[in-house]
């Protein structure tokens, strides 16, 4: 849609500024799908304010568009997402001593399920929140993919080494849906004995053998409570009293305002034993560091550290026993930063590893995803309580 419109400098004698007003407020109410509110983007409110139509088309008047709104992702227009990368800054060796490759990689985790576990004659507590790890059998179509070549003949990829890598450079790239399943089309159409998924939805069913799910839990849009456990089935904050859903104009609840993304931790740390090479590096601050009390190159080198073995000598007695950093800050997920909107991710780092390891990227674990528009401020500990339970539990239980 043409936008030279909104550097018009005469908006309320222009013609061509109405009718383009007319055509922009057409675009946002089909997309607001039967909602009379849309958010308004002139430069006063900036998309901060949902407002009814007539509103928004006097506020474009008097006011004039937000110039910096330049890609309408609030009124239906995909977001363009531009990464600068420096090929010289992105080597990625072949020969990484701590990734395995694919095939042993799941070897382990086969391997690891097999393991006969002694079980305790008191049953545990169950809790339906966390899942369970995944069974022997989830795992037999993967070692299949990761077995299976490419293609004919083709050495250097399996099917399944080659679909996560497009996965993983769908993200780095920033792809839409769209164009990684066009993409998927030519590949296809130029190599028609390659095992390849049909559209992006059949590569993610990569996620049903990998286990990377995560739960989904409705917060009140106040941060006075999650509507899990005995919540669960409330539809307004007993606190506040704010709605559950939000409101739409044929009078059904079905969107709630806020949604919490928690991802369990206990498979995440089961798989981090998995890989033969990985759990020896677990071990690494008992069996293998150096100790000296004139540096300190790790966490374990720290007075903090050595006094809770102290205080809990059975736990520091297997070095197979997880030490975890917890980590969290608010970032604006949009490239354009005139959109007030503040997302907290919640890391957690595994200090077993060795000081090499465990800033490494691929070992920080999100633990939660807690939603905008705002930061929770002193209410973080509201959106902690599921990452909480689940440690209480890792802890007495294990």
């Amino acid at each position: 849609m043409d936008k030279s419109w909104m550097t018009e400098p005469n908006r309320l004698r222009s013609p061509a500024y109405a009718a383009s007003v007319n055509n922009f407020l057409e675009m946002a109410q089909n997309h607001a799908r039967g909602s009379h509110r849309i958010r308004c983007p002139c430069r006063i409110c900036s998309n901060n304010l949902f407002l009814p139509l007539l509103t928004v088309e006097s506020h474009l008047f008097i006011n004039g568009i937000d110039l910096n709104y330049t890609e309408w992702i609030f009124y239906g227009e995909e977001e363009t997402r531009n990464f600068d990368v420096d090929d010289e800054e992105v080597a990625v060796s072949d020969e990484d001593e701590f990734i395995d490759d694919m095939d042993n990689m799941l070897d382990d985790i086969l391997a690891g399920t097999n393991v006969d576990v002694p079980q305790s004659s008191t049953p545990l507590p169950s809790r339906d929140s966390f899942p369970e790890a995944l069974p022997v059998s989830s795992f037999d179509w993967l070692l299949e993919d990761a077995r299976c070549p490419l293609f004919g003949g083709c050495t250097k990829f399996s099917k399944l080494s080659f679909i996560v890598k497009l996965l993983h450079i769908k993200i780095l790239g920033g792809w839409s849906i769209k164009s990684f399943d066009m993409l998927l089309n030519l590949l296809k159409s130029a190599f028609p004995d390659a095992e390849l998924p049909l559209s992006y939805e059949d590569a993610r069913s990569l996620e049903r053998g990998l286990g990377f799910k995560y739960n989904k839990i409705h917060a009140c849009p106040n941060d006075c409570i999650l509507y899990w456990k005995e919540y669960s089935e409330l539809n307004s904050c007993p606190i506040c009293k704010a709605s559950r859903w939000m409101s739409t104009t044929n009078g059904t609840q079905v969107i709630p305002h806020k949604v919490l993304r928690h991802f369990p931790l206990k498979p995440r740390l089961q798989r981090l034993f998995l890989s033969t090479k990985i759990a020896a590096e677990m071990r690494w601050h008992k069996e293998k560091q150096v100790t000296d009390d004139n540096f300190l190159r790790h966490p374990a080198d720290s007075k903090s550290w050595k006094a809770f073995d102290e205080a809990h000598s059975w736990f520091a007695n297997d070095p197979r026993n997880v030490r975890l950093g917890l980590a969290s800050d608010g970032f604006n997920p949009f490239n354009n930063m005139v959109k007030p909107y503040s997302i907290w991710p919640v890391i957690l780092v595994p200090y077993n590893l060795p000081p090499w390891l465990c800033m490494k990227d691929q070992f920080f674990m999100t633990s939660l995803i807690i939603p905008g528009p705002k930061s929770p401020g002193n209410d973080i500990d509201v959106y902690l309580q599921p990452l909480l339970d689940e440690l209480l539990e890792l802890w007495e239980h294990g």
